[in-house]
């Protein structure tokens, strides 16, 4: 199984932590961001690896050098400028294309941590023949989708002072905060027409008012936390010192 870590951000909300490191090397518990998130994605099967990477690039590679690509095959897609989500993958897509496998692929952000049980996430998504599965839970959030009953993703809620976006009409719509965590079938990658940095949330919605399925994967029951920023990194440390995140 492969998987993509999004690493490339220059984790501005991180400072002073990452003004002489990238946050994919931001520590938790002793151990970098980027080891944990690579530990828990094998633990789920997923043996190849790519991760994008812009700010102190050069720290990323040496350190997975250093630790002999923690066993796994891992490739580096470097950004000289930043690409965003959509456009980090799009670099990346032919990671996922070679050989012949049709088999999906895990998105995972660096600097989110959870309990969220991939396999189960993976099986959901092949089964529900969509073009991708988001981690999404409902909880307060600033950014947050909007999906019909059936978990299905219609729009996003607006800001303070704007207007919901809705590309799919439909009834009792559901704002759902998105966990930073895809399953991506690769079909996706060709459907992928935007060029340059953009956000893979925005060919989502397009996609999904197009009449493409883009699904709900409901993790509510699950440990989650934004590693964003310094106070919720200490939060996250004493969940981890808890045991909240060893399950």
């Amino acid at each position: 199984m492969k998987a993509m870590i999004l690493a490339a951000g220059l984790g501005t909300r991180l400072r002073p932590l990452t003004d002489n490191k990238p946050k994919a090397l931001v520590e938790l518990g002793g151990r970098t961001l980027l080891e944990i998130t690579l530990a828990r994605l094998r633990s789920f099967g997923v043996s190849e690896v790519i991760v994008n990477v812009h700010h102190f690039a050069d720290f990323v590679e040496e350190y997975l050098r250093a630790k002999a690509n923690f066993g796994m095959r891992i490739e580096v897609s470097r950004e000289a400028v930043l690409l965003d989500t959509g456009g980090g993958l799009k670099k990346a897509a032919w990671f996922f294309l070679e050989g012949r496998s049709d088999e999906p692929f895990l998105l995972h952000n660096v600097d989110v941590v959870s309990t969220i049980n991939l396999k189960e996430m993976m099986d959901a998504h092949k089964q529900s023949d969509a073009l991708a599965s988001l981690a999404v839970q409902e909880r307060k959030s600033s950014r947050q989708l909007l999906f019909d009953e059936a978990g299905w993703l219609c729009g996003r809620r607006g800001g303070s002072e704007a207007a919901d976006e809705i590309l799919r009409p439909a009834k009792d719509l559901r704002p759902l905060a998105f966990a930073g965590i895809h399953v991506i079938s690769l079909r996706y990658l060709k459907k992928m027409t935007e060029d340059g940095a953009f956000s893979i949330i925005g060919t989502y919605l397009r996609l999904a008012g197009a009449g493409e399925k883009i699904r709900a994967f409901r993790a509510d029951r699950y440990y989650w936390r934004d590693l964003g920023k310094p106070e919720n990194l200490r939060q996250a440390e004493q969940d981890f010192e808890r045991g909240t995140l060893n399950n």
